[in-house]
């Protein structure tokens, strides 16, 4: 810049080619801040002549609107520190248009008085730029407020949906001590268990969407089931053992309802006369401890193990379920003893694939 204002000639000859080429509009003031030059980008993108603009001062170009204090004071401050001055931005109103908002900056290209000082003006036109910025920011408090409105919505609609299974639950079980047939009864019952499973998969869920940490999600889960299922006075013990894991809310409910099944089960047939044991809940990942290699999901009591070879076994209602539920994780349901005691694990080579 130094090298330039020592040849005031050439730095004069530089800014009118600059100007005259430059696709964005500029202007080029004297000392005494009057315009002795305009790009044609400027006279084309504010709709003024080059003969209405050159000579002229602030207060002189178009209909007045340039003569704003922060564009005059943003000149007098270029011209007195002769370096750039950036980041004045303003709005631009001209009647019968809507108004522009606009970025501009200027640089004292020959540090001089009066005449042949010259000061130059770059002009952006961010009109777009802003409006695209408040549109996002209107968009972005919009998303923000519907997401809001799901939320309640979602709440009070598993409210109603616990509420609707705490009533059916009810409905079955006083149908159940109603009618005379002990199959029926047992038919009723078992009706009345899968409920009572899915009410308490869906009451743990109610607040997570998206990923849920396995083992906090069967802590939770397994002592609803055993408030609500171990009888004041029984020795009965349900823990959860569950390495560090996450997975999807789709994922958790099938986990969920397999773990509700295997644990309901377990409290049926594994403690006959209300005999103290043990159940355990566990979630392993693979040997590497990552969901990719695989995982199983096991309940394991310490109760009276499994019927004996050859002995006949029904197949019942929530054997059928845990299959079912297993198939979608792409897994498979392994049954072995545990000496003592039982043990069902569900166990997938891979990622579930829900």
């Amino acid at each position: 810049m130094d090298a330039i204002a020592d040849h005031p000639d050439a730095a004069l000859s530089l800014a009118r080619a600059l100007i005259d080429t430059a696709l964005l509009p500029l202007l080029l003031f004297d000392g005494d801040l009057k315009v002795v030059r305009a790009s044609p980008a400027f006279c084309q993108t504010f709709d003024l002549a080059s003969t209405a603009v050159v000579g002229r001062d602030l207060a002189g170009l178009g209909a007045g609107e340039w003569n704003l204090p922060a564009v005059r004071q943003l000149l007098v401050d270029a011209s007195v520190s002769g370096v750039e001055i950036a980041g004045c931005e303003t709005d631009l109103v001209r009647m019968g248009r809507p108004p522009r908002r606009l970025v501009l900056n200027a640089c004292n290209v020959i540090p001089a008085a009066g005449p042949l000082g010259r000061i130059l003006l770059t002009v952006h036109d961010v009109t777009e730029a802003r409006r695209i910025e408040s549109l996002n920011i209107a968009l972005l408090l919009e998303k923000d407020e519907l997401l809001r409105e799901r939320d309640i919505l979602l709440l009070e609609m598993q409210h109603r949906i616990a509420n609707s299974l705490q009533i059916i639950a009810s409905v079955l079980m006083l149908k159940a001590r109603a009618v005379s047939s002990e199959e029926s009864r047992q038919h009723l019952r078992d009706a009345h268990d899968r409920v009572l499973s899915v009410a308490a998969v869906q009451q743990h869920l109610q607040s997570r969407l998206g990923v849920v940490e396995v083992g906090a999600y069967l802590v939770k889960l397994c002592e609803s089931l055993g408030a609500s299922m171990i009888t004041q006075g029984r020795d009965l013990a349900l823990v959860v053992e569950a390495d560090p894991a996450t997975v999807s809310s789709h994922e958790a409910v099938s986990l969920g309802l397999i773990v509700t099944e295997l644990v309901i089960n377990a409290l049926k047939h594994a403690f006959p006369e209300g005999g103290a044991g043990r159940i355990v809940v566990g979630y392993a990942l693979g040997a590497d401890g990552v969901p990719d290699q695989g995982w199983t999901l096991s309940v394991t009591d310490d109760g009276v193990g499994r019927p004996p070879a050859g002995a006949p076994t029904r197949i019942g209602l929530g054997t059928s379920v845990i299959e079912a539920l297993a198939q979608q994780l792409d897994a498979v349901v392994i049954h072995t003893d545990a000496g003592p005691g039982a043990r069902v694990a569900v166990t997938c080579a891979g990622t579930p694939a829900v």
